[in-house]
């Protein structure tokens, strides 16, 4: 174990190790130091709440953190160590100390013995990340996100490795992501974005997404893997028509898909097909909007005069 003197001085360091995290190498050594002594860092590439109850549970049932933090030493303010990666941690450690729980103050981390870049610290960050869980569950959108407000565009997609157009993917997601508020889980809103989004762009126009969005929140719509139906829907007048209305959901608007396509009869039970077809698919909406039309009442009365004909000569 590395022993280190966190007074005035930035420390006396004994038996630093390397660390290789992708293409950068740190050279780290462990110990303990109070809470006060570490700071977050301002440009860390998560978003959202960091406060976790199920977290400081974990804390207190381990009897302190069982993973250190890893920091650095704070370029402007002696004696104390900003972090790179583990802020939830921190974060939640203070929470436990703020309640009285002094026995969480003083907490294992891994210090570098140098103050890194900004691109070498989300590099670090982003390395650590992808090898949890949560980064392709919900975390690889947000920092996407995040990292073009603090680097740009062109260096977002370096430090993840990915083109443009799949950085921009990534972003469209998260921001859409935004609009799914109030969800029981966490973070479940990348999962809603991510099988809306892969339904056709050219058929996702800001009125489906807000039909969505406000279905969710209604619970019209309770499975994300449901609106792989869209795909079906949206392609249908008549259903897209449906689904867009108030009353309208996936089911509903499934009920009212036209048929598949025939192959053309021809002739007169050919015309007859068409003309059912045609009227199965008039839209509701412009139904409502005819409803005591006297110019349509008639035609629907000759119509009728004439299909009566029609079946009397074909029974003679």
């Amino acid at each position: 174990m590395a022993q280190a003197d966190h007074g005035g001085e930035r420390g006396r360091v004994i038996g630093l190790q390397q660390r290789p995290l992708g293409r950068t190498i740190l050279r780290t050594y462990r110990t303990k130091m109070d809470i006060d002594s570490v700071v977050p860092n301002e440009r860390q590439p998560r978003l959202g709440p960091k406060e976790d109850e199920e977290l400081q549970r974990q804390i207190a049932d381990n009897e302190g953190l069982f993973e250190p933090l890893l920091v650095e030493p704070h370029p402007d303010i002696p004696g104390q160590f900003r972090i790179i990666d583990g802020e939830r941690r921190w974060t939640n450690s203070q929470i436990l100390v703020a309640q009285g729980r002094h026995q969480y103050r003083q907490i294992p981390v891994e210090v570098t013995d140098r103050t890194l870049d900004d691109e070498e610290r989300l590099r670090v960050w982003i390395y650590i990340h992808r090898q949890h869980k949560e980064w392709d569950a919900k975390e690889k959108e947000m920092v996407a996100y995040r990292l073009i407000e603090l680097v740009g565009r062109p260096s977002a997609s370096n430090i993840l490795g990915i083109s443009l157009r799949e950085l921009d993917k990534l972003v469209d997601i998260f921001e859409l992501s935004e609009r799914f508020k109030g969800l029981r889980e966490p973070g479940g809103g990348i999962t809603w974005a991510r099988e809306l989004m892969g339904v056709s762009r050219k058929l996702i126009t800001p009125s489906v997404i807000d039909a969505v969005v406000n279905k969710v929140r209604a619970k019209r719509i309770t499975n994300s893997k449901g609106l792989r139906k869209l795909r079906t829907i949206l392609s249908d007048p008549v259903a897209r028509d449906h689904f867009l209305s108030e009353e309208g959901d996936l089911d509903s608007a499934m009920l009212r898909l036209g048929p598949a396509p025939r192959e053309n009869k021809g002739g007169l039970a050919g015309d007859l097909d068409a003309a059912v077809e045609s009227m199965k698919r008039i839209p509701w909406t412009t139904l409502a909007e005819l409803r005591n039309d006297p110019d349509i009442l008639k035609k629907i009365d000759e119509a009728e005069t004439l299909l009566g004909s029609l079946r009397k000569t074909l029974l003679s």
